[in-house]
């Protein structure tokens, strides 16, 4: 159907475009008891550090999720990328779009209680963004909505060298050796001059 609707775009814009009509089919009726909450509303990271992202919804006596349909998705002004889908109670291997590829982990544990987990690692600045995941389960959908900001990693300043003559403790014993030398040569060059004295 999103074919034929939009065959004189290019494939990568169709399949996306037939995502957003998923979106809008998720949630054009959300209705009945079905809730969909996020945890946390605004995330804050450095790049190359991880995170956890957790939406939670109302659990469903169902434990094989069969009836469970979810579809995450980073949006910005400028794209739209795919971060987790399930569909049928499984998982929809390698997200369209590789921004995410190998980053994104679902903690499947916690999906019967009704909890989302998504670890997502090694960070990145386009990583900043909403995260919209939608949900349905039979005949209910529902919407959770967060906010992920990425700052680039502070680099600390090098450690400075000290530059400039070294001070006399950093010239440990040599010079202080060299410092009595002088000493004993002064003091015989002037006993050589008293012996010269008392001769002469």
């Amino acid at each position: 159907m999103c074919l034929c609707l939009f065959s004189s775009v290019s494939s990568h814009r169709k399949k996306m475009m037939c995502r957003i009509l998923l979106l809008l089919m998720l949630t054009c009726c959300v209705c009945g008891t079905f809730e969909v909450n996020v945890s946390q509303s605004f995330y804050q990271a450095e790049e190359n550090q991880s995170i956890t992202l957790e939406w939670t919804f109302t659990p469903q006596d169902d434990p094989s999720l069969h009836s469970l349909r979810m579809l995450c998705l980073m949006v910005t002004d400028h794209k739209v990328s795919t971060l987790f889908e399930l569909m049928g109670g499984v998982e929809v291997p390698a997200p369209e779009h590789k921004q995410f590829a190998g980053r994104v982990h679902c903690d499947k544990d916690v999906l019967k209680e009704g909890r989302l987990r998504l670890h997502v690692s090694s960070l990145r600045t386009e990583d900043s963004g909403r995260y919209v995941c939608d949900m349905k389960m039979k005949n209910d959908a529902g919407r959770g909505e967060c906010s992920l900001n990425v700052t680039a990693a502070a680099h600390e300043p090098e450690t400075q060298r000290p530059t400039g003559r070294p001070g006399p403790e950093s010239r440990g014993r040599p010079g202080l050796y060299a410092g009595l030398g002088l000493v004993l040569l002064a003091a015989s060059a002037g006993l050589a001059l008293c012996v010269c004295d008392m001769w002469f």
